[in-house]
Formats: structure tokens, sequence, C-alpha cells
């Protein structure tokens, strides 16, 4: 139940994100569930299917349609009210990465997988969907400019199997990573630390 709440959880952030740019883009109502749906499903559907987990999860359970569309509705009626959350786009994107790399590697745990391919499972659920919706929005995806987000991923859950090794609760260590990788990104971004460019500026 409490790994469902999590996984629900970041369903909702990452809707809310889609439906925030898909209203940006000024797309009709059909555009703007898409948009929700596949930043919200399209990690985990790439990660299900890399595991061989299928029928993808969503199809097999509707709660995950259903929050979708709810958030949705909800997102297009609260649409003024969001806006007023500074850089609401940002804040739900990144609560929505925090808590769905931990879903990706508790995933690549139940098919006992080795910790780096559970972290690399956990990177691609909580970025994915976001890349999806960046290209279909003609946007170039975060993941690939210089700001730190899958690094922030990839930090956290490895964050977790070190807090496995502790003598604490495995949900103390899962709520843990969740937060650091939120953390990263949220500092990250707030002090401009930014990946290396390799590109050298002209002139």
């Amino acid at each position: 139940m409490f790994y469902q709440t999590i996984d629900i959880l970041g369903t909702v952030a990452f809707a809310i994100s889609g439906v925030l740019v898909a209203m940006e883009k000024r797309l009709d109502l059909f555009g703007v569930l898409i948009i929700a749906f596949v930043t919200a499903i399209g990690g985990g559907t790439l990660r299900d299917l890399l595991i061989g987990n299928t029928p993808v999860v969503w199809m097999r359970d509707l709660t995950y349609v259903s929050t979708i569309f709810i958030t949705v509705v909800l997102g297009i009626v609260f649409v003024n009210q969001l806006r007023y959350v500074r850089k609401s786009l940002f804040l739900f994107d990144t609560i929505g990465i925090g808590l769905y790399t931990m879903v990706g590697i508790e995933k690549g745990l139940l098919a006992e997988l080795s910790p780096i391919m559970c972290v690399t499972l956990g990177t691609i659920t909580a970025s994915f969907g976001g890349v999806i919706r960046d290209i279909l929005c003609n946007e170039i995806p975060v993941i690939f400019r210089k700001e730190i987000y899958a690094t922030a991923c990839i930090l956290g859950g490895a964050s977790y199997f070190l807090f496995t090794q502790l003598p604490i609760e495995e949900s103390y260590a899962y709520l843990a990573a969740i937060f650091i990788v939120i953390t990263i990104r949220l500092l990250a971004v707030r002090f401009g630390i930014r990946l290396p460019n390799i590109y050298k500026k002209e002139g």
C-alpha cells in the first residue's frame, strides 16, 4: 500500500506538470489529456517493457488512468490557482522525479536486478515521461540540457542502497532517497549548479 501510494502521488505530480505544459502551448482538451497521460505513464511504460512486465501496469490497473483523468479535470479547473504557485511546473516536475525514481527502483528490486540496474530503471521511470512530453510539445527535453535532472535521480537512487545498509526501516530509507532527489534538484536550480558545457564559446 505504501509503495502504491507513492506511485499514485508521482502520477498526479507528473500529470499536473503535463497539464501545465499543454496549456502553455494552448492545446485543445484532447491535447491536454494526451500530454498529461504520456508525462505520467511514459517512463513507467518504458520501464515495464524493458523488464518484460507486460501488459504494462496502467493497462492492468485502471487506477492510474482514472487518476490521470481526474487530475487533468482538476488541473484545468484550477489552472489559474496553479499559476499563482511560483514556478509550479518546476515544482510538480521535481516532486514527480523524486517519487518516480523510487517507484522504478522498487520495480527493479522486484525483478531481482542489481542495484545499478535498479537505479537505471528509476532514472528511466522518472525522466522519460518528461522527455516524451517535451518532444511532443516541440521543446528540447530538460534531461538533454545542462540542468541537473537525471543526475539527481541517479544520486538519490544510489543513496537508497546506502541507507538500506543502516539500521533503519526500509520505508525511511525509501523516503530519505525521495527527499534527496528533490533536494538536489531544488538546490541545483536555486544556485545555478549545472553539468559542464562541452562546447566552447565561439569568438
